[in-house]
């Protein structure tokens, strides 16, 4: 895949727990991947904690980041009137701190797709309008 890949928290979740439902699917989707692969701490925060509450182990996850395989691609600090910003404009979803840190890695990465199962990015907009690339599994 050309261009960078922004991984959202399900894809991650699903890619570190075998036997998930989308488990298979992401398994495919990581072979044609090409490291790093860019995502934000918050997506980091909230795959630790659902592998933690499937009691699952989060070492895998920590592996990947010290592997160079998953890079956080962004600072919050760097970034907060924009994150807030897409917030407010996404009140009524509503948008996880997350998801407006991967819209905001897609509007830095012009190129990039959001690896995902979350449908709202089907919603959200780049640069106000323009369609994020998503790699989603078919419904």
């Amino acid at each position: 895949m050309k261009g960078a890949v922004l991984v959202d928290t399900g894809p991650l979740v699903a890619f570190l727990a075998a036997g998930s439902e989308h488990h298979t699917w992401i398994c495919e989707q990581w072979k044609r991947l090409q490291a790093p692969l860019l995502t934000c701490e918050p997506v980091l925060t909230e795959a630790a904690f659902l592998l933690k509450r499937e009691g699952r182990e989060t070492d895998p996850l920590f592996e990947l980041l010290e592997r160079g395989v998953l890079r956080v691609g962004l600072e919050i600090e760097d970034q907060l009137a924009d994150l807030r910003t897409l917030m407010r404009r996404y009140r009524d979803r509503p948008m996880s701190l997350a998801d407006a840190c991967l819209v905001r890695l897609s509007e830095m990465h012009r190129d990039g797709t959001v690896l995902t199962l979350d449908s709202d990015f089907r919603i959200y907009r780049r640069h106000g309008n323009k369609v994020i690339p998503l790699l989603v599994p078919e419904i």
